[in-house]
This record gives structure tokens, sequence and C-alpha cells, in this order.
């Protein structure tokens, strides 16, 4: 719906390219903010407005810097107390909740309201109530400028990927099965807030969704199995209204949209994965994508402490973000050395570029300051690899890893991951509890009764720490383990597939595939959804296990789009991406 005094104009429907993040940042920055630049408000300064979810979602996309070129001035909680400025007009980003409607109804009623005009651009579709409730008094009204759905409310956190902020959602949809409340709610949230994503795409999707299966007929269903059922329903039902109200929005399928859960892959986000991006989240205290380190005081004395964004516009992290730690620690000193080679000032007297310290880079910067943010992004990238390959090597991460990889390909058992426990007593509790999670989602009948309570003696863990390890089967119902081989607590699908081996009958949650070669040591783990999204876009993936809620028209896949969709995909992160999966001698360990 939309109410205005002005036209929006959209700077996603031109012919040139733009990734997920730029699109997300120009529909903020010059569909909302730029659009109220109109009649006499034009030359002005303005507030922006904004609650707690809506600043997350600003502060995604743009920077304070973005905000300003388009004439805002103030940034404010519209649950702060505020200072009156009735000289100036206010932009309000907010979400359409009853609470945020009753606070921009006291700004702007009455006699002396808090601003001259408000444009409203609200982050979701909005109640016909509450829009009543705003229609109801002529002052308010007078002094609207907009009202305007942006359907704009998810976090794009790089040029690909977006999450929707329902931190609590693994407790709300698989917690509690007696209550159901707040899972539906929770659904809720997520449906409309995804169909955002394809509102500010202006795409259509067809979508497909894992389907509830029972182990048998007298099996129940539950509200667990139907989560991305009931999501993909709620998704469908925002997506139905946009065709509707949105101006250009597509009325034929034009892309695929697959919703699963984590019953397919309770391995993926506990295992170790060996990138450069992983190994920073995972053994970092970083807090989401911001770094903190030391750097020298241009003037001496202390250190000073410095924050860097990992994030798209640092060249060096687009790079090699995706690539093996020990693919991209060679990287960064082929990087380095190269660096230094063309540049003699940079060699620091006769020091050879193996011997230089981060704090010797870091010098480098001072000495060229027209090579200071080449060598800024250079040292700092060379300080990351460095504590991570010493955390590796102080840890023991290593055979972990290894033992963790082999119990996923059903070259390890029990027995070698009691030895492990038994030999390496000092591994951390959270790293055990790792181990014990991907042990029990290959062998979860290994954690019934007295077996469950020796693994916990033998890992030296607490009751608290293995209730943790059994909340697994939460994630696929509890079915008779002794009655099945794939070894996993969800259900069993396609791609989850059993891997015997010789007459131990080794049991196996991941397949070596054919034609693969490892070309870096414990890099051969990959998660289902890689596989589900190759078989999705080669139109492989089971329509039985992943029924589509709106079948495509039967020119959906022989339109041109559907020719560049079903390209041969592959993941950033694939070992079968050639691009970081060459084999280079190395004296790290890492290399084959």
């Amino acid at each position: 719906m939309s109410m205005s005094d002005s036209d929006s104009s959209s700077s996603y429907g031109g012919a040139d390219y733009q990734n997920f993040k730029q699109i997300t940042r120009d529909r903020l920055l010059h569909e909302m903010l730029r659009s109220t630049k109109t009649g006499d408000s034009k030359s002005t300064w303005k507030v922006l407005i904004m609650d707690k979810l809506t600043i997350k979602i600003m502060s995604n996309s743009c920077k304070m810097a973005d905000i300003t070129d388009e004439g805002v001035s103030l940034v404010e909680d519209i649950y702060k107390r505020r200072q009156p400025l009735p000289t100036m007009d206010a932009i309000y980003f907010i979400q359409p909740t009853k609470e945020n409607i009753i606070m921009f109804l006291s700004d702007m009623a009455g006699r002396a309201p808090l601003y001259r005009k408000a444009f409203v651009f609200l982050s979701s579709p909005i109640s016909r109530e509450l829009v009543l409730d705003i229609k109801k008094d002529p002052r308010v009204l007078s002094r609207l400028g907009a009202l305007r759905e942006m359907n704009l409310e998810y976090f794009a956190i790089d040029c690909q990927g977006f999450i929707t902020n329902n931190e609590r959602a693994l407790e709300d949809l698989f917690g509690n099965e007696e209550n159901n409340r707040k899972g539906v709610a929770c659904l809720n949230a997520m449906a409309t807030r995804i169909a955002t994503v394809f509102a500010s795409l202006r795409e259509f999707p067809s979508i497909r969704f894992r389907a509830a299966k029972s182990l048998d007929a007298t099996t129940m269903t539950t509200f667990r199995d139907l989560v991305p059922t009931k999501l993909a329903a709620g998704v469908w039902d925002c997506l139905t209204k946009y065709k509707k109200t949105i101006p250009n929005f597509p009325q034929t399928e034009t892309c695929e949209l697959l919703i699963i859960d984590r019953s397919i892959d309770q391995i993926a986000p506990v295992i170790h994965e060996w990138t450069y991006d992983a190994m920073c989240h995972d053994l970092l205290n970083m807090e989401g994508n911001k770094y903190v380190h030391e750097v020298p005081a241009k003037a001496g004395g202390l250190p000073e402490r410095k924050e860097v964004l990992l994030e798209d516009h640092d060249p060096v992290w687009l790079e090699l973000r995706h690539a093996h730690i020990a693919d991209a620690s060679e990287r960064l000193h082929a990087k380095m050395t190269s660096f230094i080679s063309k540049n003699k000032a940079a060699q620091l007297g006769s020091r050879s570029s193996s011997e230089m310290s981060t704090r010797d880079l870091q010098k480098m910067v001072q000495a060229l300051p027209q090579y200071s943010e080449q060598i800024d992004k250079l040292s700092l990238h060379v300080e990351l690899a460095g504590k991570i390959n010493s955390i590796i090597r102080e840890s023991g991460l290593r055979e972990l890893g290894q033992v963790e990889q082999d119990l996923v390909f059903g070259d390890a058992t029990m027995k070698d991951v009691i030895k492990f426990l038994t030999m390496k007593e000092d591994t951390t509790r959270e790293n055990k509890l790792r181990l014990l999670m991907i042990l029990a989602a290959v062998y979860p009948e290994k954690f019934d009764g007295e077996k469950g309570l020796n693994l916990m003696k033998v890992a030296r863990l607490t009751d608290e720490d293995m209730t943790i390890v059994n909340n697994l089967r939460m994630l696929g119902g509890q079915p008779d383990t002794k009655k099945r081989l794939t070894g996993a607590f969800g259900l069993k699908f396609d791609i989850q597939k059993v891997k015997v081996i010789s007459s131990k009958k080794k049991r196996a949650a991941r397949i070596e595939r054919p034609g693969e070669e490892e070309k870096w040591q414990l890099s051969r783990f990959y998660p289902i959804i890689e596989e589900l999204i190759e078989k999705l876009t080669r139109n492989q993936l089971s329509k039985e296990d992943y029924p589509c809620l709106n079948d495509p028209s039967a020119t959906f896949h022989s339109s041109p789009f559907a020719g560049t969709l079903h390209q041969n995909p592959h993941s950033m992160r694939s070992r079968r991406t050639p691009s970081w999966a060459k084999p280079r001698g190395s004296d790290d360990g890492y290399s084959r």
C-alpha cells in the first residue's frame, strides 16, 4: 500500500547488475531517504527515527556518511526521549507494530508535534486496523508526507547473504513440543522477512521445501516435522499479496527458493571448517564481522586498539575468505613477498620477508604512506592468519579435525573417539562437546543409558554438557535407533547415505564424491545444503522429499532465465573450485 505526496524511484530496476547488498543499500538510500526531498522539504535537513530492528537493518547496509549525504543530520531511537524539532522534517523507518504506531502518533498529534512533517516508511506490510488509527487524526494526516511499505525487513550480511534476526528460532521451533505458540509466532516473522527479500529483488520464486516424513504409518507428524512446510506456506501467502500490491512485481516464477531446516544436517554447525572465513569466526574473539587488534601508536608510546570490519569492501578478505586456511596463508605470504620485492624501501634493511613480524609490517605503513592502505590490509590478514595458525598448533586442532572428518566419512569409529579423548585430555570442553555431537549424529545409539554415562566420564563432561548433546534428538524426532542404520537423529533423506567399509560396517554421515581429489588436508567435508543446491539447479532434486508448493509454469524451465539458473553451480568453499584448491609446496603440514 502507498500513501505519498511523492513518487519513489527504484534504483534496482535498471540494467546494471547490482549484488544483493547494493540493492538493499540503494533501496534504503534512494527509494526511501532520497524520495523525501520533494517540494518545500527538498533542501532541509531531516531527522531519521528507527526502532531497534530497523536500526540494525540500516547499519548492515549503510554507513553514517551515506545517510548524511541523503540529508539526514540526526538519527534517533523511537523509544528514547527526543528533543522537539518543530522546524525539521522527520523520516520514520519502523516496523508496523501497534507500539511503534502509538509512538509515531504521540510524536505528530496535538498542537505541538515534535516535527514539522513526517515521512513514514514501514519495514513490512501494515494491518488495516493500524492504518485506520493513523487516519483518525486529521492533524496527523495533514503532517504526513508519506506512508509507504518498504517491505525490507532483513539484514544483508554480505553481497549474497542475509539473515532474519530470529536468534531464538532453534529453541522456539524445536524446543517445547507441547506449546507451539512461540514457534508459530517465530514462523510468521520469518515468513514475512524472507518474503521482503524477494520484494527487494523483484523476484517471484518457485518454492521447494523439505517434506514432513514419518518413519512409519503409526508415527504422528509433529510441529517440528512441519516447520519447513509451514514456513513455505507463510512465504507463499506474503508473495501472493505482493503480486497484487507491488508495482512491476513478477507474475510468474523467476527463481527457486528451497526451504530446509536443521534436521537435514546436524553436523555442519559444529564440525570445524577450515576455510579462512570459518577459522576467523571460530577461533578469534570477533563480534560479528568486527575484529579488534593493536597497532603501533603514530607518536610512539603504547599500542592503540583499532577496530576493523571483515567485509566485502576489503579486497583481500573478498579474495581469501573462502580459501582453505593453508592456501590463504600461502597466498598472503606470496602477496607480501611480491610487494616487498617491488618496493625496496619496504625491505627494512637486509631483513627477508619471511622474517618480518606483524609489527615490522605495521612500521612499513608509516614508512610508505602512499601504500598505507594496501599494506594495512595485507598486514591485518597476515596477523589474522598467523594467530589462527598459532591457535591450531597450540590447541592440537589438526588432530581433532582429522578425527571429526574421519568420523563423518566412516573412517573412524567409537573406539577412535575414545582413544582421542583419553590421549588428549587437555582438549577444551567446547571441542569435546563438538566431537561428541558429531559422534551422536553418526552413532546415536551410543548415547543410550549406561553408554552415554561412560562417554561422559571419558570426556570428563558434566550432566549439563551431555544434555546439550542429547538435545540433538529434538531436531529430528526420537526414532528407534536400533532399527536405523543412517545414524542421524534426523530423518533419512537421499543425501544422507550410509557407507559400509569391509566387514566392520563402519557408518558414515557423508560419502566421498566420485572424481574428487582432496587438495588440502581436512578439506573434504561438505554441508548437505551444498549437494541439495547442486541437485536443485540441475533439476534432479527429489520431488517426493522436496515438493514444490507452487508448481512453476510450463515455460519456467525453458525460459532464458532458467538457462542461466541451471548452469553448473559450485560452492565458493568447495574443493572442486579450481581457483583455490591447487596444491602447492607447503611446510605448514596442511597441503598434500
